[in-house]
């Protein structure tokens, strides 16, 4: 049976990671190592300095639960480490409460643990739900997917250096699935600016994401928004070799 490692960015207790147990939890052997808390944005930030205390709770769905006082690539770091006796045959990560489209892959604690897994050599995948409120989140429409998606790159494997961001609508539809890239934008108005009751400001993360090609039909947010699942291919090597000549002269 293949060895299947799952973290996630919510937080162990969340009824994403759950539902992506339930999911896979006859294809392979789950182990799960997700953070104690929700470490949404920590991208693949990890704890250099910070003693991390890996703790075996109950079991789910028959598949070990540990909850991790680190960041999400912390998780998949440490269980390489310390928890799993053999390199896994895939990493999952998610079911995110919310999106990881468009350039949010790179503040993504959840592509975290992906692409920690996809620098470890093993195939690895994203899972998101469109949605940031976890009520309003339907997981049923997206489980046969993940477990069809997880079937497929257990036999065939992916690209070395590659991984995959798989984001669902939201509305509980999903009509079908569509091979994307991500969207080109950015975030806009990212923090709300309040005053303390001792008259000190403070800021609050908010804004809104900023499509720069609206009319494009081949992108993450496109495929999402009319009802589709989107599959974006992602590599963890930032080198540009592209530039090369320009560099030279």
């Amino acid at each position: 049976m293949p060895l299947i490692l799952i973290s996630n960015d919510d937080g162990i207790t969340m009824e994403g990671i759950h539902r992506l147990v339930d999911a896979v939890s006859e294809l392979g052997t789950v182990i799960v190592a997700a953070p104690d808390g929700p470490r949404s944005g920590g991208s693949s930030a990890i704890s250099c300095n910070t003693m991390l205390m890996p703790k075996r709770i109950d079991d789910y769905n028959g598949a070990q639960m540990w909850s991790v006082n680190g960041t999400p690539a912390d998780c998949v770091k440490l269980a390489l480490n310390a928890i799993v006796d053999k390199q896994p045959d895939l990493v999952l990560a998610g079911i995110n409460h919310g999106s990881n489209t468009g350039n949010s892959v790179i503040y993504s604690g959840t592509m975290g643990a992906v692409i920690e897994g996809c620098l470890q050599g093993i195939p690895s995948i994203g899972f998101s739900v469109c949605t940031h409120n976890p009520s309003a989140a339907d997981f049923d429409a997206c489980m046969p997917h993940v477990t069809e998606i997880t079937r497929r790159v257990i036999e065939r494997g992916l690209p070395d250096g590659v991984c995959l961001n798989v984001n669902f609508p939201k509305g509980g539809v999903v009509k079908g699935f569509r091979r994307a890239r991500a969207c080109r934008g950015r975030w806009t108005e990212e923090y709300a600016h309040y005053t303390s009751p001792e008259g000190k400001p403070f800021y609050i993360m908010t804004g809104k994401y900023e499509n720069h090609e609206p009319e494009a039909t081949d992108t993450d947010l496109y495929w999402n928004a009319h009802g589709y699942g989107s599959v974006v291919p992602v590599t963890p090597d930032l080198d540009y070799s592209g530039t090369l000549d320009i560099m030279n002269e």
